[in-house]
């Protein structure tokens, strides 16, 4: 990312990067000025830093301590992040206060920050409290299932086919808790939340990958099935353990994984002459033990080693499991073209897409307005690249698969948020 990195920071040997982006929780623009006062969660009344976000709605990067690498690439007893709490201000804003986000070595976190605006009721602050990564706390072991949910005679489904949803109901609690909130999330940021809560950003790229396939096909065997509403619950999904994945509400993702979703969001596991997404089961493999199933740690050690994703998921699931890519991504304008574009390309999907930039540009100022002609020229591309670097995309100046879907992700948002208005 094009953003200075921030240097007034607290000195140790391990560091990790934070990132907050803040924006309105009515409508999701980007609220610059915000002041974020940040503060160690163990000296919560000692400001370490403040930051203030820009145009964008985002803080610089800046280098928090955290605890050794090694301590996220093996099991142990030493939690291996460091905790912060943080105080978001913006005129015309409630106080936002964040206890809880999680910093790894040589990564960088990426905080969301939804502020309500003021009213005439004032109550109390709102806070969100983020609880233990799940491979260092405590969480309810899965209880085993068939990865392959039966059919009725009837022959009755929802779903003739796998899409991958716009949207993902998430029920935060076991599913027969009544009192239980349901948030409504977009599908990739849904994965984005679970893996960075399951899974540990500082591992090997190929068992973040393995784990982020996993997360996926069993999401998309819960829709696909419809799995609760089926049993008359109104969500897709529940935010428990014992049952489902572990969502969190309001926590930090990581980079690296948020990059490894952007890239395959559109995969899900598959064996041979099964229609359905493989409700692929794990566990932590410490804790927990879980044979048929992956393990976590497993998966770690195994990318420490070499293994690619396919590898790695079959030395767990057995050679039958394969990679299937969905028929249909539910809630876009347009599919991506098949191959980059970039300078030189033109056409009807370079126009699409600079139209869509140009609506982006509307909310992001930082994103230069470009003509939309239909001709990918230099100006195309350094729109592209500034889009890229204000959503954490490698900054390339070409919109490939990863930034196709993203320019059409944050697009389908700002337009419907206008039709409401």
């Amino acid at each position: 990312m094009d953003k200075n990195i921030h240097t007034n920071a607290v000195r140790s040997d391990s560091s990790g990067l934070l990132q907050v982006n803040v924006v309105s929780i009515i409508n999701n623009f980007p609220i610059p000025g915000a002041v974020v006062r940040i503060s160690h969660a163990g000296e919560p009344d000692r400001i370490l830093q403040q930051l203030s976000t820009d145009s964008s709605g985002q803080t610089e990067q800046t280098a928090l301590a955290a605890p050794p690498l090694e301590y996220s690439l093996s099991p142990g007893t030493v939690q291996p992040y460091s905790e912060y709490n943080l105080e978001i201000t913006a005129p015309g804003f409630k106080p936002l206060h964040i206890s809880g986000t999680e910093i790894l070595p040589d990564s960088t976190a990426i905080q969301p920050a939804a502020l309500e605006p003021l009213d005439d009721t004032q109550p109390e602050d709102p806070a969100i409290v983020i609880p233990e990564h799940t491979l260092y706390g405590n969480y309810p072991p899965k209880i085993a299932e068939s990865e392959v949910k039966p059919i009725s005679e009837s022959g009755e489904i929802v779903l003739s086919r796998v899409v991958v949803p716009q949207t993902i109901v998430v029920h935060d609690g076991a599913p027969s808790d009544a009192s239980a909130r349901n948030y409504y999330v977009s599908y990739r940021d849904y994965i984005k939340n679970v893996a960075s809560s399951e899974i540990y950003a500082t591992w090997p790229q190929a068992a973040i990958t393995a784990n982020v396939l996993a997360i996926m096909s069993f999401t998309l065997n819960r829709v696909y099935t419809e799995w609760y509403r089926n049993q008359g619950y109104d969500f897709t999904i529940t935010s428990s353990t014992a049952f489902d994945h572990k969502w969190i509400y309001g926590r930090n993702i990581y980079e690296s994984i948020s990059l490894v979703v952007d890239e395959i969001f559109d995969n899900y596991l598959s064996r041979p002459d099964v229609k359905q997404p493989i409700l692929t089961q794990y566990c932590d493999g410490r804790k927990v033990r879980c044979p048929g199933w992956m393990t976590q740690w497993g998966s770690a050690e195994l990318g420490e080693q070499g293994y690619s994703p396919i590898e790695i998921l079959r030395y767990f699931y057995g050679p039958g499991i394969y990679v299937n890519i969905a028929e249909q991504i539910a809630g876009i304008p347009s599919s991506w073209p098949g191959e980059d574009l970039a300078v030189g390309s033109s056409g009807q999907k370079v126009e699409q897409l600079q139209e869509q930039l140009n609506a982006i540009a509307g909310v992001y100022s930082a994103i230069p307005q470009i003509s939309a002609d239909g001709v990918y020229g230099p100006a195309t591309a350094a729109s592209v690249r500034k889009f890229q670097s204000v959503f954490g995309l490698p900054q390339t100046g070409v919109a490939d698969f990863k930034t196709w879907y993203r320019i059409s992700h944050i697009y389908v948002g700002i337009t419907r948020i206008a039709e409401l208005q």
